[in-house]
């Protein structure tokens, strides 16, 4: 039966998108609920989903379609997968939200007003590739981007903009993101080879994203940054995960040293107690709680699916519409970019989309790399650009909370990065590549 065609199967991932996005609908724009669809839970959805696609596997019994759960589940990567989440959760933890601080303020120290803006792109984006999370450094870097616009006279939805275009950058790139995480080991492809390729589409869009923010932002400025006091030593830990990983150490290695790392230095300084060092490590990791629970669930999900016949359905669909490479690694993209339309969420995007990816890869022999830089980079432009998603809703939430009034439409039209890196994956795909 795992080998017939049957688009019925796809049922649990058309529940899932239909509760989730309905009820999302529901309590953000129609209950006025803060951040409504991050108030629900994710997690039940889909054991929603999957209690549907247990039901559609009529022909066997309970334990058969457990043992398929269980085998598609113990998939090396996806154990890979949830460890790297964890330990990169405790890193996140140790380090905390003084240390990004500090990178802002040191950065913003060197430079002259009239450059501030282009300088918040850069701080987010290296703050974010360090980090690994994107809705952290919006959460660290906003308060900052209001300051700066307060003291220096600039547009706030623009330095709202500038800063969640710069998390974007590093959530796509960092060896820690949980984006990077899922598309990688979904894909079977090291992290290092992933970066090489994400990194030809996402400098080109950044480097024009600062030029062009230069010149937006160009005598905007009219008054005097307000540089408070930082700790230049807190940003070693983060260079040296960050330097690890490109020279391609084993991931697990990487941040390890950075945990210990994070743990002298905060301990030593005393920028942290030893009881708050313990909590923030608990919180560090129940923050990645989640997300290895929905990797857990999918996998459960995709392995009826697959036993069902439907990945043999999309992919005989996807051949139907997108012929040759170029239009097989496009498919990719349109596919983990309506997948996060969907959930509005970048990591679950990925993770629902990469057996289908895989799949398609292996029929349009589009390589690993490839694939992964595919999923993790279309994910971030439709992620980018949500109104509804996590890093505008935080984003929003943080600069009403200072005292701004603005809207997701004030922000809308200063997120270059995301619209860049559009265009530079489009290119990426059709531009002949150097042999």
């Amino acid at each position: 039966m795992e080998n017939k065609s049957n688009f019925a199967a796809l049922f649990p991932i058309a529940v899932f998108v239909s509760l989730y996005l309905g009820l999302g609908i529901t309590f953000e724009y129609v209950m006025k609920v803060p951040m409504g669809f991050y108030n629900i839970s994710v997690v039940v959805i889909f054991l929603v989903a999957l209690g549907v696609a247990c039901f559609q596997t009529k022909l066997i019994s309970m334990n058969e379609k457990l043992k398929i759960m269980a085998n598609n589940m113990a998939d090396p990567n996806i154990i890979t997968m949830i460890l790297i989440f964890l330990m990169a959760g405790v890193f996140v933890g140790v380090l905390g939200r003084s240390s990004a601080e500090s990178v802002a303020y040191f950065l913003l120290s060197l430079i002259p007003v009239d450059y501030a803006i282009p300088l918040l792109f850069l701080i987010s984006a290296f703050v974010s590739l360090a980090m690994g999370t994107s809705v952290g450094t919006i959460t660290l870097i906003v308060p900052i981007a209001v300051a700066v616009a307060n003291s220096a006279g600039f547009s706030i939805p623009l330095c709202v903009g500038t800063v969640m275009g710069g998390a974007m950058f590093g959530d796509n790139l960092s060896f820690i993101s949980d984006t990077t995480i899922a598309a990688c080991n979904g894909q079977g492809c090291a992290m290092q080879d992933k970066f090489k390729a994400n990194f030809k589409i996402a400098i080109p869009a950044a480097v024009l994203t600062i030029i062009i923010l230069y010149f937006i932002s160009a005598n905007q400025g009219n008054g005097v940054l307000e540089i408070k006091d930082y700790q230049l030593l807190q940003i070693f830990p983060y260079l040296l995960v960050l330097a690890g990983g490109i020279m391609g150490f084993n991931v697990f290695l990487v941040l390890l040293a950075g945990i210990i790392c994070g743990t002298v230095l905060m301990l030593s300084t005393g920028q942290i107690t030893f009881i708050d060092y313990i909590i923030n490590i608990g919180k560090g990791t129940s923050g990645m709680f989640e997300t290895s629970m929905v990797a857990i669930l999918v996998s459960a999900i995709c392995g009826l699916i697959a036993y069902n016949g439907g990945f043999n359905a999309l992919l005989s669909l996807i051949h139907k519409v997108f012929t040759g490479k170029k239009g097989g690694m496009m498919g990719i993209g349109l596919l983990v970019g309506l997948m996060d339309i969907a959930t509005a969420n970048n990591t679950v995007a990925i993770v629902m989309s990469n057996p289908i990816a895989k799949q398609i890869s292996d029929s349009y022999k589009i390589t690993a790399k490839e694939t992964a830089s595919l999923l993790d980079t279309f994910s971030c432009i439709f992620q980018g650009i949500l109104p509804y998603g996590a890093q505008m809703l935080v984003a929003l939430s943080i600069a009403m909370n200072l005292g701004c009034e603005i809207t997701a439409f004030r922000v809308l039209p200063f997120l270059l990065y995301p619209y860049l890196l559009l265009i530079s994956s489009i290119l990426f795909v059709f531009l002949p590549k150097a042999k």
